[in-house]
């Protein structure tokens, strides 16, 4: 009897384990992102009662947590499962989502670029919703300082946006202490300052617009927005192609590592 064995089609081990790697570090981010938004809704009570999700008539950012970590959930745990198992319906799935959203965000930008006015409406639209509901949300909140602090800017295209606001607005009928002043967000920051002072954009905007930019960020967030992907478009361009190059990788090595078991079986 020969001692030599007929060699048949293999799996590639390489590819195998490096989409089972990958993507046990995106199944576990999944359930971290996801847990952390099921956590933050437990403690505004949410989970206690679900008809609240609709009360808050802005953005709920735990929203994000929630859908970004049940993709990643879902994609994580059909690539890594798939891989181990050599299972092709699984590897198959994880290849046409992530090619749905590669799709979904190739259409976003193409989308983004020819509709910039309407995309622009509909930020400006999108922010004032939220200056609304600013005091409704500790979390959309915090989300909007962080976003003026960060930028510079206050309001959608300048202070005077947060009239729309109950506690902020300037008509006569508002009895609350922050009446005609913005968050504390807006305020111009002095580096000598080490505590934030809360209360210093109390009554600002009844100041001269001169005296106001001494105060507080008098440029709106959308047109501050513009102005720094002007200036990092270089920067947000690479990551959006590395973004996507990624994807077609994963795409090409499931469906390669689909084509190897299915050899396999072939040839059983």
């Amino acid at each position: 009897m020969s001692g030599k064995h007929y060699k048949g089609p293999e799996v590639s081990c390489c590819i195998k384990y490096f989409i089972f790697g990958f993507n046990v570090i995106f199944w576990f981010l999944g359930i971290a992102f996801l847990g952390i938004g099921l956590w933050a809704w437990n403690e505004k009570g949410v989970l206690s009662n679900i008809s609240s999700i609709t009360d808050l008539g802005g953005f709920d950012p735990v929203w994000l947590f929630l859908v970004v970590g049940g993709v990643m959930f879902i994609l994580g745990f059909a690539g890594c499962i798939g891989a181990l198992r050599e299972n092709t319906f699984l590897l198959k799935f994880f290849s046409v989502f992530l090619g749905i959203i590669f799709f979904l965000e190739l259409t976003a930008g193409v989308l983004a670029f020819v509709f910039k006015d309407w995309i622009k409406d509909q930020l400006y639209f999108f922010i004032n919703n939220n200056i609304r509901a600013y005091r409704d949300d500790i979390d959309l909140q915090n989300l909007i300082d962080f976003t003026q602090e960060y930028w510079q800017c206050c309001g959608a295209f300048g202070a005077d946006d947060w009239n729309l606001n109950i506690y902020f607005n300037c008509t006569d009928s508002n009895a609350s202490r922050e009446r005609c002043g913005v968050p504390f967000s807006c305020c111009t920051k002095d580096p000598a300052e080490d505590v934030i002072n809360t209360q210093c954009g109390y009554d600002a905007r009844q100041k001269p617009e001169v005296d106001q930019q001494t105060v507080i960020y008098t440029k709106g967030c959308v047109p501050q927005f513009e102005k720094w992907l002007q200036d990092n478009l270089t920067i947000v361009a690479g990551i959006f192609i590395g973004i996507a190059l990624l994807q077609i990788f994963g795409i090409c090595l499931a469906q390669n590592l689909v084509s190897d078991i299915e050899a396999v079986r072939a040839s059983w």
